[in-house]
């Protein structure tokens, strides 16, 4: 196999399989590939970004981190499209509720990602760019869902630049317009799979509640989210088929 080198990613050319699961946290892929994939190996390690691919039912799979922010799951998912042949990215993380309805540990499936992030000014667009999920994995993740009897949401969500915002009036303002959470990736993911022709989609737990201030632990989010893992892993086994 020949060995393929990019700024951030060192793996043979068939290492990756055609889905990638994304978390943030390198800790939270070596935890599914300790815990849910056969024969997993190590496929890239640069800047500890951990990759690993093995088998879930069967089925090649791989986990690699995507890091924290936009610019980040964009440099990520670009290579993975562009050079490795990933043909499907799913980004699985962490999201702050902003409807009440919503509860800690539920399941959000972001349909729509609007952003405060100039991403796309790349693409010299002369309007507003909406991003979105691609309907065929996200038709299948809810199947997914449905069938683990998951609680779980689908609608849009938020995707900022901005974790500690000097805008109060930021938050009242997306509950309003409906938005579910606030996360800081899917946005760029799904601009950079509709560019590449490609397939994105986010699955994320409710890990901390913006307006009843309920929290989760950094422990409880990197190990005990396995739900979301789950629909992940049967989506991509699906995807497959």
């Amino acid at each position: 196999m020949a060995m393929i080198m990019t700024p951030h990613i060192n793996a043979d050319a068939q290492d990756f399989a055609k889905t990638v699961l994304m978390p943030g946290d390198p800790l939270r892929s070596k935890f599914i590939a300790e815990n849910y994939l056969e024969n997993a190996r190590l496929v890239n390690n640069i800047r500890g970004i951990q990759g690993y691919t093995g088998t879930y039912k069967g089925t090649k799979v791989s986990v690699m981190a995507s890091g924290m922010g936009m610019p980040s799951i964009g440099i990520y998912s670009y290579e993975l499209y562009n050079t490795f042949g990933v043909e499907n990215i799913m980004r699985i993380g962490s999201t702050g509720a902003m409807q009440e309805h919503v509860k800690v540990r539920d399941i959000v499936i972001g349909m729509g990602a609007c952003t405060n992030s100039n991403y796309v000014s790349q693409f010299g667009l002369s309007g507003h760019y909406a991003p979105i999920a691609s309907y065929p994995m996200m038709k299948v993740a809810i199947e997914q869902a449905e069938k683990l009897n998951a609680r779980y949401h689908v609608g849009n969500i938020l995707s900022s630049d901005t974790f500690y915002s000097d805008d109060d009036k930021a938050t009242p303002n997306w509950q309003k317009m409906g938005v579910l959470c606030v996360e800081m990736e899917a946005a760029a993911l799904y601009m950079n799979a509709a560019r590449c022709g490609k397939n994105a989609l986010a699955i994320m737990t409710v890990s901390d509640h913006l307006v009843t201030g309920e929290v989760t632990t950094a422990e409880e989010r990197q190990n005990s989210f396995t739900q979301m893992m789950e629909i992940a892993l049967n989506t991509a086994v699906e995807l497959d088929k």
